[in-house]
C-alpha cells in the first residue's frame, strides 16, 4: 500500500531512526502520530494503563512502526531489568494496542540477534544466538510479534538492520564518537580490528518505508545493511581523510566482552521481497555525515530535531 494519507503511529519517534522516519512519512503525506517518552505524545510504554488510555483516544490506525527501545549493548549488560522492561514489556503493550484497535500491520525494529556469525554473509535463516540482554530482548520481541500474528492475524514485518549511522546519532556509537573526537585532532579507540556492516540513515529509512508499503505477505523478516564490512581502523582512517585536517588516531587494544569480529548482512531477501537496496556506500555516507556535522557546528545546516 502507498503510505500517503495513511494513519501511522511511530513509537520511539524522538530516537535516531524515529526522527528521520517521522520526517520522511510526513513528507510522503502520511498522518503521523509520534509516540515517545518525551515530545508530542509522552507515554511510558512499560505502563499498560498509559498505553491503553492512549489507544482509546487515537481512532483508526493503518500501520504501526515500533522502534522504541533501549539499545546500547554495554548499557544493557549493566541494566538488564530496564532493558527487558522497555524492550519486551513495551513491545507487548504495543502489540496489545494493535489488537484492541484492530490495526492490520506492524513493522518491528530488531537487530543484533545473530550473535557471532556461523557463516558470512548472514541471512535470515541463520541461527539466532543473542549474546547480551539487548539482543535477547529483541529475540523476545520478535517472538511476541510472531505470536500476535499467529493468534490474532496481525501482519508483521520485522526488519533487522545492521549498524545504521548518520545525522543525529548519539555519540556513544562508533562513527559519531570518532567524529566528536576529530575536532580535537586526536582520536582514541578501543580496538582496530572488529568489522561492521554500516548502513547510512537515508537508506535505512527507505527500507522502513518499503516495509510499510509491502503487502505481499503476512509475516516477514528481512535484513537491511549495505552488504560489506569495514574494520574500525578502516572507518577511522576514512573519516580522517574525509575530515580534511590532520588527525592522530590511536588504539588502547582492548576488546569488548563477547566481541563479534566480523559481520556482513545478506540483503537479497530485502531486495527481492521489499524492492529495496542501499544507494549510499561508506565513502559517500561518511562524507555527507561529516559535511552535515561541520555545517551544524557553524550553524549553516539544521540539527535533526
Amino acid at each position: 500500500m502507498g503510505l500517503k494519507a495513511k494513519q501511522i503511529l511511530v513509537t520511539g519517534a524522538r530516537g535516531f531512526v524515529g526522527k528521520h522516519l517521522v520526517e520522511k512519512l510526513r513528507e510522503i503525506g502520511a498522518e503521523v502520530l509520534a509516540l515517545d517518552v518525551k515530545g508530542e505524545n509522552p507515554i511510558d510504554l512499560r505502563d499498560w494503563q498509559q498505553v491503553r488510555d492512549f489507544g482509546r483516544t487515537i481512532g483508526k490506525l493503518d500501520l504501526v512502526y515500533h522502534l522504541a527501545a533501549l539499545m546500547f549493548v554495554p548499557y544493557s549488560l549493566e541494566n538488564p531489568r530496564q532493558i527487558y522492561e522497555v524492550n519486551v514489556v513495551g513491545t507487548l503493550n504495543i502489540l496489545e494496542l494493535c489488537r484492541l484497535n484492530a490495526v492490520k500491520k506492524l513493522v518491528f525494529a530488531s537487530s543484533y540477534v545473530y550473535g557471532s556469525p556461523q557463516h558470512l554473509p548472514v541471512d535470515e535463516v541463520h541461527p539466532l544466538n543473542p549474546a547480551n540482554p539487548y539482543a535477547r530482548s529483541k529475540v523476545m520481541g520478535e517472538g511476541l510479534c510472531k505470536a500476535y500474528h499467529e493468534d490474532y492475524g496481525l501482519n508483521c514485518i520485522i526488519l533487522r538492520p545492521f549498524n545504521i549511522y548518520g545525522e543525529g546519532q548519539d555519540d556513544s556509537f562508533l562513527i559519531p564518537s570518532i567524529l566528536k573526537q576529530m575536532a580535537s585532532g586526536k582520536v582514541e579507540l578501543m580496538d582496530p580490528e572488529p568489522r561492521r556492516n554500516f548502513l547510512y540513515i537515508s537508506d535505512a529509512i527507505e527500507a522502513y518505508v518499503k516495509a510499510g508499503e509491502y503487502t505481499s505477505a503476512d509475516f516477514e523478516i528481512s535484513n537491511i545493511g549495505y552488504g560489506l564490512s569495514h574494520s574500525v581502523d578502516e572507518i577511522a582512517s576514512s573519516m580522517a581523510e574525509a575530515w580534511g585536517q590532520q588527525v592522530k588516531i590511536s588504539y588502547k587494544h582492548l576488546r569488548r566482552r563477547n566481541e563479534i569480529m566480523d559481520v556482513v548482512a545478506n540483503i537479497q531477501k530485502a531486495n527481492e521481497e521489499l524492492g529495496w537496496e542501499p544507494k549510499i556506500d561508506l565513502e559517500m555516507g561518511l562524507k555527507q555525515y561529516i559535511e552535515w556535522y561541520k555545517g551544524r557546528q557553524t550553524g549553516t545546516v539544521r540539527s535533526v530535531e
